[in-house]
């Protein structure tokens, strides 16, 4: 979660204005604005947390820390006013100050254990100034100087106000008052000449000089692409320089590649979003046990390279580190030297109980592919333990003989001892917990069941259940009473006594009618695997924070029975939201149909409008007679349909009505046409009986079902919906056996979750 603070010079000198007509304060907030714009496009934003800091006194000039919202930070920003003096030093360490507040905290640092890269909380310091000189109430200064005093405890652990994961850039404004008659030059935006430069290099950042707003972009859009998430180290050769080869020119003296500081990247795990690694690189002192203080370290490790070329190891099941280093000159000569079968060797300098330079604890070496370099942290001392390592998995099989425990006994006793602190606490841990004493009269002791089977297991039980549902397992026959011998119930109040029997003049009165429940129901019902005493409610209780988890409820659910009729939609199930619906299978409203049905479609020019500005829409009507309120169906009588003067009035909907008496502008239909209308044809009237029998067979299976799975034994409105069946007898018989089917597995998903309980 990278940090980036906003640090905007509010000073007086703020106020001069530039060939644009903005000052330089209005400036400095559209570029935060335009920085946030550009940051915003990377995904992995969203985690970033954005602070303002002004150039006022320490109590008025924190605008936004770590508690406030994106809106304040914005509030405040177009708030800020130019005024004051050019405290550049004073305000800087407020923000090195807010940044570490949540350090010690969070115990990233680890003072004495090591450093480990994958312990960081990247910030990136964003300056915007004028450049002019620095004044205080003291004078004015030409050297940028920070206050040494701090309120923060544990401060003094650190020789720098900074830490190795958080970076100073300062964009210096430059830009004229008055536009420039000579053509600006391209290419990259060089470094300023203020004393603000050496303050942003140490800290492994740089500065901007600017002079134009296609420059302020620019630099805004390198600031972007440079919120990495890494840590900032010193690579120093030491020793003679490799030996050259032919190919490349031989130099003399200092060379930049001798000594970089450059960020190492530490990527995050594409998983979890968080750093993981195993080996931290070791401290520049041999640390004492006895000593009550710790010394002092800088910001940034030194880590010495030596040149003299070695053979990279890796062993497996051993796991290491790869950080990839940023561009630099040191990167540069290895990629040059083209060898990526050999590496450099690291050293933390006093890091070994005995010897200045220490033992290495992994290398420098170029990717295979010769595009970047990256750092492998390993082990301390890795070129002894690796091998023997390596015998112990190989050759030994994890059985170690006497003399390689002595060989990894003196390894051990020339690494620091910070690497093996975990190892110790975990297994004092494991040692106390092995020890745990038992319980003292503390328990209930568990009886174990008799030779007596329960209700589940009897064998009548079992064909039941198989001639129900068809061949099937048979359930154990036979179960083991000494598989809980000897285990406890732990009670929490150790002044209660653990008793068999309850005593009657115990229950309170308010609660004798639910204790005669639960007895009557123990008694009665033995089948139900519940346990004695547990309330019917109390089974669905659960937790607030328990009742969105519906997953692993489902996960244990036995699984589902199939479907009566396969030909139905499926179901979706409502579990935890019983407002969810299949908008697939969802009907159409009459009313939103007659709304949105058929407005303005096709009309022609010169027709004639209705009121509404629109034809008047068709209207479908509800064929099934179930769903018409204090109506019963009565089937169609041919007879009288054929006798009605007005045909047959079961089909004829609203349009048809208005085709015979005619409308405006409608040509009429043709003599044949409403013959067939008003006396169709007996086939006609025959299809049209089945089709409406079979719709209506369609809504009543749908009706039964809804009824069956209803709890309860009210069977009066099922029997009442089975007279309605239309059809022949084998179409009744083939209806009935459905239904039957239903109730059968309704029964049987009744008795399964009885067993299951």
């Amino acid at each position: 979660m990278p940090v980036i603070l906003f640090l905007i010079d509010t000073s007086a000198s703020m106020n001069q204005r530039s060939h644009l007509g903005t000052t330089y304060l209005d400036i400095a907030k559209g570029a935060v604005e335009t920085f946030l714009k550009l940051r915003s496009r990377d995904p992995a934003s969203r985690g970033d947390r954005y602070m303002l800091v002004s150039f006022e006194d320490a109590s008025v000039g924190i605008k936004a820390g770590w508690k406030d919202s994106h809106a304040t930070l914005m509030t405040e920003l177009r708030t800020l006013q130019a005024v004051g003096l050019t405290t550049f030093g004073q305000s800087l360490r407020i923000a090195f100050d807010l940044l570490n507040l949540n350090r010690l905290v969070s115990g990233i640092d680890n003072y004495g254990q090591g450093r480990n890269p994958f312990f960081l909380e990247p910030a990136v310091i964003v300056a915007i100034t004028d450049g002019s000189k620095l004044t205080s109430t003291s004078g004015v200064q030409d050297e940028l100087h920070l206050p040494l005093t701090t309120p923060l405890p544990g401060s003094e652990l650190t020789k720098e106000p900074f830490r190795w994961d958080q970076r100073l850039f300062s964009l210096v404004l430059r830009i004229p008052g008055y536009a420039s008659l000579e053509p600006e030059l391209l290419g990259g935006v060089p470094p300023d000449a203020s004393p603000i430069t050496p303050m942003c290099e140490v800290t492994g950042g740089r500065s901007y000089s600017v002079f134009s707003q296609r420059m302020l972009n620019q630099c805004l859009e390198s600031l972007v692409q440079k919120i990495h998430s890494g840590v900032v180290i010193n690579f120093e050769k030491t020793g003679p320089d490799p030996p050259e080869d032919v190919s490349m020119e031989v130099k003399s003296g200092p060379q930049p590649w001798h000594s970089c500081h450059k960020l190492i990247y530490v990527r995050p795990n594409p998983k979890t979003g968080v750093p993981v690694g195993h080996w931290p690189i070791p401290e520049s002192f041999w640390p004492d046990q006895n000593s009550p203080t710790l010394p002092p370290r800088m910001a940034h490790p030194q880590v010495r390279f030596c040149c003299a070329e070695a053979e990279p190891m890796v062993v497996d099941k051993v796991p290491f580190d790869k950080y990839e280093l940023e561009p630099s000159p040191l990167t540069q000569y290895i990629l040059e030297k083209k060898s990526p079968l050999t590496c450099w060797q690291v050293f933390v300098s006093n890091s070994a109980k005995y010897g200045d330079l220490g033992q290495p604890f992994g290398y420098l070496k170029a990717s295979t592919a010769l595009n970047c370099v990256n750092l492998f942290v390993m082990p301390y001392n890795y070129p002894v333990v690796l091998p023997l390592l390596d015998d112990l998995i190989k050759v030994h099989k994890f059985k170690p003989t006497v003399k390689w425990r002595q060989s990894f006994e003196n390894y051990l006793k020339t690494m620091p001892p910070y690497y093996i602190t975990a190892k110790v606490e975990a297994d004092r841990v494991c040692s106390l917990v092995g020890k745990k004493a038992g319980l003292e009269g503390g328990g209930i002791k568990l009886r174990c069941r008799g030779s007596a089977l329960s209700m589940a297991h009897r064998k009548d039980f079992t064909q039941l259940l198989q001639s129900i549902m068809g061949d099937g397992p048979a359930l154990p026959l036979e179960s083991n009473p000494k598989e809980f011998s000897g285990f406890q119930l732990t009670v929490l109040n150790k002044a209660l006594k653990p008793q068999g029997l309850r005593n009657p003049y115990d229950v309170p009165r308010v609660h004798l009618l639910d204790q005669l429940s639960r007895m009557r129901r123990n008694l009665l019902n033995a089948c139900v695997c519940v346990l004695r005493g547990q309330d019917q409610d109390q089974l669905h209780s659960v937790p607030i924070a328990q009742m969105g988890n519906y997953q692993d409820f489902l996960k244990q659910c036995p699984a589902p029975l199939r479907e009566v009729d396969p030909d139905q939609p499926k179901r979706l199930h409502t579990f935890g939201n019983p407002f969810k619906l299949d908008k697939k299978a969802m009907m159409v409203d009459e009313a939103d149909e007659f709304v949105t049905g058929t407005q303005g479609k096709g009309k022609r020019p010169g027709e004639p409008t209705t009121p509404t500005g629109g034809s008047a829409p068709k209207r479908r009507r509800c064929m099934s007679p179930l769903l018409r309120p204090g109506r019963a169906y009565t089937p169609p009588n041919n007879k009288q349909a054929l006798d009605s003067p007005q045909g047959v009035s079961l089909e004829v909907d609203e349009e048809e009505a208005q085709q015979e008496n005619g409308q405006p502008g409608e040509q009429e239909p043709e003599e044949h046409e409403l013959v067939t209308l008003r006396y169709p044809s007996p086939n006609q009237l025959k299809q049209r009986r089945k089709d409406e029998g079979q719709e209506l067979n369609t809504e009543l299976r749908a009706l039964i079902t809804k009824e069956i799975r209803k709890p309860g034994r009210r069977y009066e409105r099922i029997f009442c919906l089975l007279k309605q069946i239309q059809g022949s007898l084998e179409t009744r018989l083939i209806f009935l056996q459905n239904v039957i089917k239903e109730a059968a597995s309704k029964l049987m998903t009744t008795l399964q979750r009885k067993v299951d309980r």
